[in-house]
C-alpha cells in the first residue's frame, strides 16, 4: 500500500491548485502596438464625448431657465426696416390714460449717386407718394447726396408700394412719429411735438429733457375724463350764448393739482400746422384778464383779516364813488348801506370800494403779492402769462378802488384759482401744479387765519343760496363760490357791450376739495337767461353741470338731507347772527326757493 506524505508549500514540488487557496501568480502578456494606439483612441474620444455632454447640459439648462423663468423677457419679433428705439417717453393723465406716445416709422431716403434713371425713379416715387413736390424730388434725385430726405413718417401701405419699385439708391430708415390719441380733448396742456420730436408748446416742450431721458411715462395730474366733462360743458356754452371763446379749470386745493384745463377754441396736435393762432393759444394761463367782482373774495378776506372791518359793519352802496372823471356805480342800484356779506352777497362794487378805502393801498398789494398775484406763476408749460399789475409806486388811489372789484389789475385763470384756493384753504398757500404729486405738499405758513378763510367761505355759500349764483347751486354737494363780470378792453377802452362772464365754485365748501372755474368771452344773452349775460347766467350753469358729473366719477356721493342741513350750520356759524336783506344767515336758504325747515 503506496503511503502520501505532504510537502511544505516552500518546497519545490508544485501544489495543486485549489479555489481560494494558494493562488498561483499568473503572468501578463505585453499589448502590441496596434492595442496601444487604440486604447489611446478610446480615451481621447471618451473625453470629447465627455465635453459635448457637458456643452448640451449648459446650454439645455440656460434655455429651461430663460423659458421656465425669465417671464419678463420680450418675445421675438419679425425685424422690419421701421423697427427702430423709441427715444421719447410717453404722457399719460393721472390714471394711465395716454395722451401723447412715440410709434416707429419709416422714413425714405434717396443715395442719388447710385440712381441709374432719376426720371423714372421720380416718376415712379410721384405715383406712390403723390404729394411730393415734383422739382424738389428731381432736385434730390440728382443733387449728389448720399441720403436726401425724400419723405418722413411713410405708412406701412407706402412702405411696401416704395419697396416694390425696385429703385436702387432709395433707402428706408428706421423713425419714429409722436401720436396724441385723446386728440384736441388735452392739447393745451400736452402741447405738441415737431416733425424731429422736438418739442414746441406744452408739457412736450417744458418736460422735453425729462421725457428724452426717461423711459418710464409721465404722469400728469389731469383726468381725461373731468377734462371732456368740462370741456363738453364750456362747448355747449359757447354755441347757445354765442360765445368767441372759453376757458375752464378744475383743481383740487389740498394737492394744487390740475384735473383739467381748457382752453377753446382748441386744435389737434396731431396736425398743429392746420391750427390758426387763435386756436394755439391758451386763454386758461397765457391769456390775461380783468376779472371783475371775483376779486371781491380777496378784498373781503383783507378786510375781514385785518381786523379793521368787521361782517356786520355797514358801507355806503348808494352815491356813486368819483374818482378823478370817472364814478363807481353798481350794475343794480342800491337804495341803503349794506354790511359785509350783504356787500359780497350782491356783488356791490360800490360797497367793495368803499372797504378798500378803509385798509388802504399798501395793505392791498401787499396782500395780493402774499397771494401770488403780481408775479408770474410758475407751472409746468411755457405758455404763462404775466399778471399785469401796477408796480409798487405806480399803485394809485384809483387802483386801490377798482382792484377791489377786479378791474385796473389783469392775471391768468389759473392765477386766480390757485389764490382763491389759498383763501378758502385756511389761507395756507396752494400751488398749482400740472403733474401728478406723489407726496403732500410741504405746509407752509397762512397768508389769513383759519377763522377769515372760515368766514370768506360762508360767504361764498351765501352766494349761492341767496345772491347772484344761485343757478350754480347741486343738490347734496354744497357749492359756494363768486361770480364775475368785467367788461372788455378793447383798443384800450372799455367796450360796452363787450364783457368777460366767469364763476368760480368750491365744493363741498364745508370741507373745500375741488375748485372749478368757467369763463365766457363775450357772451349774448337769450330769451332763457332774460337777455342776460353776467357771470350768474351762463358761467355758473358750467359749473354746476361739471360738479354733477364729476363728483360722481371720484367717488364722492351726494349728502342726505340731514347731513346737507348740518353742514350748512357748519359753513354759516363763523359769520355770526348777522342778517342778508332782514333775514338772518342762520335761517337756511334753500337756492332753488325758501328756508330749509
Amino acid at each position: 500500500m503506496k503511503k502520501w506524505r505532504l510537502k511544505s508549500p516552500f518546497g519545490s514540488a508544485r501544489q495543486p491548485e485549489i479555489p481560494g487557496l494558494f493562488p498561483q501568480p499568473r503572468t501578463r502578456r505585453l499589448p502590441t502596438a496596434r492595442e496601444q494606439a487604440l486604447e489611446i483612441a478610446h480615451a481621447r474620444l471618451s473625453f470629447v464625448m465627455l465635453m459635448f455632454a457637458l456643452a448640451w447640459c449648459v446650454l439645455g439648462g440656460r434655455l429651461s431657465y430663460l423659458t421656465l423663468f425669465n417671464g419678463s423677457a420680450p418675445e421675438p419679433s419679425v425685424s422690419s426696416a421701421s423697427d427702430g428705439p423709441v427715444h421719447r417717453a410717453d404722457i399719460t393723465d393721472r390714471n394711465g390714460v395716454v395722451l401723447a406716445t412715440s410709434l416707429p416709422t419709416t422714413s425714405l431716403c434717396a443715395d442719388s449717386k447710385a440712381i441709374q434713371n432719376p426720371d423714372e425713379a421720380a416718376q415712379g416715387l410721384r405715383r406712390v407718394l403723390p404729394d411730393l413736390d415734383s422739382k424738389k424730388l428731381q432736385e434730390d434725385l440728382r443733387g449728389g447726396k448720399h441720403c436726401a430726405m425724400i419723405k418722413r413718417h411713410l405708412t406701412p401701405r407706402q412702405t411696401y408700394e416704395v419697396n416694390k419699385l425696385g429703385i436702387a439708391g432709395l433707402e428706408f430708415l428706421p423713425d419714429e412719429r409722436r401720436v396724441y390719441p385723446s386728440g384736441a380733448v388735452a392739447a393745451h396742456i400736452v402741447g405738441y411735438t415737431d416733425i424731429d420730436n422736438e418739442g414746441i408748446a406744452g408739457v412736450e416742450k417744458s418736460m422735453g429733457d425729462v421725457l428724452s431721458d426717461t423711459p418710464n411715462p409721465l404722469a400728469l395730474a389731469l383726468d381725461l375724463r373731468v377734462q371732456t366733462i368740462l370741456r363738453q360743458g364750456l362747448m355747449e356754452a359757447i354755441a347757445t350764448y354765442h360765445a368767441q371763446a372759453g376757458a375752464g379749470l378744475v383743481m383740487d386745493i389740498t394737492t394744487g393739482e390740475i384735473l383739467s384745463l381748457v382752453s377753446l377754441p382748441d386744435f389737434d396736435p396731431d396736425h398743429p400746422g392746420s391750427a390758426t393762432d387763435d386756436q394755439r393759444f391758451n386763454r386758461a394761463t397765457l391769456g390775461v384778464y380783468e376779472m371783475g367782482s371775483t376779486f371781491k373774495i380777496f378784498n373781503t378776506a383783507l378786510a375781514l383779516d385785518s381786523g379793521l372791518i368787521h361782517v356786520s359793519d355797514r358801507f355806503d352802496a348808494v352815491h356813486p364813488l368819483i374818482i378823478g372823471h370817472h364814478k363807481i356805480r353798481d350794475f343794480d342800484k342800491e337804495d341803503h348801506a349794506l354790511n359785509v356779506a350783504e356787500v359780497f352777497t350782491h356783488s356791490s362794487n360800490l360797497g367793495s370800494a368803499r372797504m378798500a378805502e378803509v385798509f388802504g393801498g399798501t395793505r392791498q398789494r401787499a396782500f395780493f403779492t402774499r397771494l401770488g398775484l403780481t408775479e408770474k406763476i410758475p407751472l409746468e408749460i411755457p405758455e404763462i402769462g404775466a399778471p399785469l399789475m401796477p408796480s409798487e409806486k405806480n399803485w394809485t388811489e384809483a387802483t386801490t378802488l377798482t382792484a377791489a372789484f377786479g378791474h385796473g389789475v389783469a392775471v391768468n385763470a389759473l392765477q386766480l384759482a390757485g389764490a382763491v384756493a389759498t383763501v378758502v384753504h385756511d389761507g395756507v398757500p396752494v400751488h398749482p401744479t400740472l403733474l401728478r404729486r406723489t407726496e403732500p405738499p410741504q405746509a407752509e405758513s397762512p397768508v389769513i387765519s383759519p377763522r377769515t378763510s372760515a368766514m370768506v367761505r360762508g360767504l361764498m355759500r351765501l352766494v349761492v343760496t341767496r345772491g347772484t349764483a344761485k343757478k350754480a347751486d347741486v343738490v347734496g354737494y354744497l357749492v359756494g363760490g363768486k361770480t364775475g363780470t368785467a367788461q372788455k378792453l378793447v383798443g384800450g377802452h372799455y367796450a360796452e357791450h363787450a364783457r368777460l362772464s366767469s364763476f368760480i365754485g368750491l365744493f363741498p365748501i364745508h370741507a373745500p376739495r375741488y375748485l372749478v372755474f368757467a369763463m365766457l368771452d363775450d357772451p349774448k344773452g337769450n330769451a332763457q337767461t332774460a337777455g342776460f349775460a353776467t357771470g350768474g347766467w351762463v358761467s355758473a350753469p358750467i359749473v354746476n353741470r361739471t360738479i354733477s358729473e364729476m363728483a360722481p366719477l371720484l367717488g364722492m356721493p351726494p349728502l342726505t338731507k340731514e347731513k346737507e342741513r348740518e353742514a350748512e350750520q357748519q359753513i354759516l356759524k363763523p359769520l355770526g347772527d348777522i342778517e342778508v336783506d332782514g333775514v338772518p344767515v342762520s335761517t337756511i336758504q334753500d337756492p332753488r326757493g325758501g328756508a330749509i325747515q
